[in-house]
């Protein structure tokens, strides 16, 4: 069958690592695919594979994420089987396309904890399905948007980073950011938006205990780092605080940190999290929609009322004091559930399943 994937930028977020996963895969398994996005380029262009027929729709890069000339007309000269929208932008254009191409299946994608606008949620009335990447996310599809139940599919993400680096490299690394084997080192992996939240993590690690010796490494770029960067200033942790920018592959951190802390406010299913997971990170989080289904609450993660810094700082001193046993338990069984449950080769013969019926079912 041949698949068109279609996604606005190829930015540094999970969504777009997943188009890029899924394209990479089906290419793969051998069904021609199409990688077609709004913006050229993009951080992850570079882990597109080769065999990926990669398309993008301006010449050049406006900047201009919804602007997406000559849509149809592309769609029509690729003459795909079947249509995957990922990410905001281009679910907003499933709607369109599902009218334009009523012989071929369109699917939505709901990725995201924030509210949708117009076009997104006519979209989803219009499409023959709607993945949800975690069952929240489907059951605020249904309680929310009014979806039908049986319309929604729950596909959660797959491990982009299912192994671990080598332990001499996370080793290297922390001596080369100044953490001794005494140091607690919290891991963040997130793009800085201001819904990442990450500037809250510095406050809550600038209050945990004087002699806890700590140190906060946040992965990713983007436009709220300048922010925290003041922030880690202004509470006298700068030093604690390192900002290790954008990288394609992020496992070597997740192999030097000994913990990963999420505070987002707006999440469908956090990649971070269940990738941290599967290098064996216990996890603390803020409670949003997903959380608890990247983690065995209680047992590899937790999850913590929003706002609650006081039982962030708890459960981070509860794992920091744990016993090794207690932390090498928790580390095999945080690697097991998340290998298993995010295991890319099932998530994307999932997709491939629902394409085969979608395809059938459209068939003249």
């Amino acid at each position: 069958m041949k698949i068109l994937i279609l996604q606005d930028h190829l930015r540094s977020g999970g969504t777009e690592r997943q188009s890029v996963l899924l394209a990479n895969a089906c290419t793969a398994a051998g069904h021609p695919t199409t990688l077609l996005t709004f913006r050229p380029g993009g951080p992850l262009a570079a882990t597109v594979a080769a065999g990926v027929n990669r398309r993008a729709l301006q010449p050049f890069d406006l900047g201009l994420d919804w602007f997406a000339p000559r849509l149809h007309a592309t769609v029509a000269a690729e003459k795909p089987d079947v249509i995957l929208c990922m990410g905001r932008m281009a679910n907003c254009a499933a709607g369109d396309l599902q009218r334009a191409f009523p012989r071929t299946p369109v699917v939505a994608t709901m990725r995201t904890g924030k509210t949708l606008p117009y076009r997104f949620r006519r979209s989803l009335a219009l499409v023959p399905r709607i993945v949800a990447n975690s069952r929240e996310a489907r059951t605020t599809l249904v309680d929310h948007y009014r979806i039908v139940w049986e319309k929604v599919r729950v596909i959660h993400n797959s491990l982009v980073f299912p192994a671990a680096a080598a332990p001499a490299r996370g080793t290297e690394l922390r001596a080369q950011l100044g953490a001794t084997p005494a140091t607690t080192v919290l891991l963040c992996v997130a793009m800085f938006r201001p819904e990442k939240n990450q500037r809250e993590l510095i406050e809550i690690a600038a209050g945990l205990d004087p002699a806890l010796d700590w140190q906060l490494w946040l992965a990713g770029d983007g436009p709220a780092r300048a922010d925290c960067a003041r922030t880690a200033r202004a509470l006298g942790c700068a030093d604690r605080v390192k900002f290790l920018g954008f990288h394609r592959d992020p496992s070597s951190f997740y192999v030097a940190a000994d913990l990963a802390v999420h505070a987002s406010r707006s999440e469908a299913l956090s990649n971070f999290l269940i990738e941290a997971q599967a290098h064996g990170l216990p996890a603390v989080a803020y409670a949003a929609q997903g959380i608890t289904e990247c983690f065995v609450p209680g047992q590899t993660g937790w999850a913590i009322a929003r706002d609650d810094r006081a039982g962030f700082r708890t459960a981070l001193q509860n794992l920091v004091t744990a016993t090794p046993q207690a932390r090498a338990d928790r580390a095999a069984a945080a690697r097991t559930f998340a290998r298993e449950t995010f295991d890319p080769r099932r998530q994307v013969e999932a997709y491939l399943e629902l394409f085969r019926e979608l395809i059938a079912r459209f068939a003249p």
